[in-house]
């Protein structure tokens, strides 16, 4: 199996506002979007760097929900950037909600997480040295310690 390209699909409410909060926070670009009649959009396909995203507004008639719906997201969509500080700023200029502070990880990247104002979760990195994997084991080893299963 080979793959090609890789493509997020994410629904929010107001992908026509999605669309400039990401081209503002994320410098993307907006290539193609298509309206359906009403108004709403069902695809708005920006892209971040090498990532393509395709945004489309809620339709809950077809049982189709933004995070903003179910209280937020789990999952992390994390964007690896040159310079996470400024990247940072950009995002959290435009609204974004921090999650967690932007530090230097353990395993090798300074790191943070922010909510954007559709409910979807980003982690920006920039990697600041590759880590060996027996450093990498015996860190994650010290900052698990004392954890155990339920």
């Amino acid at each position: 199996m080979s793959f090609h390209s890789l493509t997020l699909h994410l629904t929010v409410r107001g992908a026509d506002e999605a669309s400039a909060w990401y081209r503002q926070a994320f410098g993307a670009e907006e290539l193609t979007r298509l309206e359906v009649p009403g108004g709403r959009l069902i695809h708005v396909q920006v892209r971040v760097g090498p990532v393509t995203l395709m945004l489309a507004d809620e339709f809950p008639e077809m049982d189709s929900y933004g995070p903003q719906h179910f209280g937020g997201t789990y999952g992390a969509l994390y964007l690896h950037v040159d310079d996470v500080d400024d990247a940072w700023q950009r995002a959290v200029g435009a609204g974004a909600t921090v999650i967690r502070p932007l530090g230097d990880a353990f395993w090798g990247e300074r790191e943070g997480q922010l909510l954007d104002p559709f409910g979807h979760r980003w982690g920006l990195t920039q990697r600041l040295r590759d880590v060996p994997l027996a450093e990498l084991q015996e860190l994650t080893t010290e900052a698990f310690a004392g954890l155990t299963a339920d």
